[in-house]
């Protein structure tokens, strides 16, 4: 959805919130989209890209946009998990301790390059995304809401790395990829970088986020579609079962049901996206590559034959049949 091709300005909150960012960044439309599902969807992302494509610009003027905090963290091999959750601070002249919170008290958080600092350090931030809290001492803390994490990996390096494990990376509800821009892209981006910089106004504010998120909980899910979802995660685990017989040796593991509960959830917040309270097919089919490519475990042989995730699963795609759902109730 571009909404700065109708001409005039959008009058949807959703679409008023990407037409006031897309005013700062140019050409990433499935980037600002998805950050916009996991938001709607409470979801997080994790983002592949090398460096200098606007990845920190799209978070920052979202969090402009819909009027929450913004922290940035540049994870560094050097970094204890007390960098990013906070710590107990003793006061000399009171004598006593005091709770000093960390960067993850935010509404987006940035994690810049997440596979360099140390697996406590990502443990501890990937704890707090999935209970939305921080004990520091005996005090349980409360993430504030709504509360996105956008985390970074750059591609093309790998030394002084720490890959994320497996069910590390599972608690991505996305993974995106970041291309290049078109030629047309980069000229307008050059352009806007030697101008001054536009203002980027707050269009809602987070008590209206979570009102939408409520929104998009409403939306209805034919049982065939989640069906649909279910029997796409178990054709990566029994890739024989759809005729694909010959995938199986690529793979090492399939997507937990992790991949089909957030795939459900990420198309309600797309159909919410396109002005629609009840998702389609459609919904599945496009976020289903971003929702599923770092949950297969590939094979030591689909390393060798340069195979990559979304080639198994573009065939899996093709092999599944597309359910036909009642219309909705």
């Amino acid at each position: 959805m571009d909404v700065t091709d109708n001409g005039h300005r959008p009058t949807g909150p959703v679409e008023q919130v990407l037409y006031e960012v897309k005013k700062t960044i140019v050409g990433q439309d499935a980037l600002l989209e998805r950050l916009m599902v996991a938001l709607l969807s409470r979801g997080h992302i994790l983002v592949e890209g090398v460096p200098g494509l606007a990845k920190t610009l799209a978070v920052k003027a979202l969090a402009h946009a819909i009027g929450g905090d913004f922290h940035r963290v540049q994870f560094t091999p050097d970094l204890v998990p007390a960098d990013i959750v906070g710590t107990r601070v003793y006061h000399q002249a009171s004598g006593e301790f005091q709770v000093s919170l960390g960067p993850v008290f935010t509404n987006l958080l940035l994690a810049d390059e997440i596979n360099r600092a140390p697996a406590k350090v990502q443990s501890a931030l990937l704890e707090v995304m999935q209970e939305q809290q921080v004990t520091i001492g005996r005090e349980t803390h409360h993430i504030p809401r709504p509360f996105l994490v956008m985390a970074t990996q750059n591609p093309i390096e790998s030394e002084g790395t720490y890959p994320l494990p497996e069910a590390q990376v599972d608690r991505f509800m996305m993974k995106v990829l970041v291309g290049y821009p078109s030629p047309t892209e980069e000229f307008v981006i050059v352009e806007r970088a030697i101008a001054p910089a536009p203002i980027t106004q707050a269009i809602v504010d987070p008590r209206r986020l979570i009102e939408m998120q409520s929104q998009v909980e409403q939306v209805y899910v034919d049982p065939a579609l989640i069906e649909y979802s279910v029997r796409l995660a178990n054709a990566t685990r029994n890739p024989a079962e759809v005729g694909l017989g010959e995938l199986q040796r690529y793979l090492s593991f399939g997507a937990s049901p992790r991949a089909s509960i957030n795939l459900v959830l990420a198309a309600r917040a797309m159909a919410y996206l396109r002005g629609r309270d009840y998702v389609l097919v459609s919904d599945l089919a496009e976020l289903a590559l971003d929702v599923f490519r770092h949950r297969l475990v590939l094979s030591y042989e689909a390393l060798s034959d340069d195979v990559t995730a979304d080639q198994i699963l573009n065939r899996v795609l093709h092999a599944l049949p597309v359910p036909t759902p009642v219309a909705a109730g």
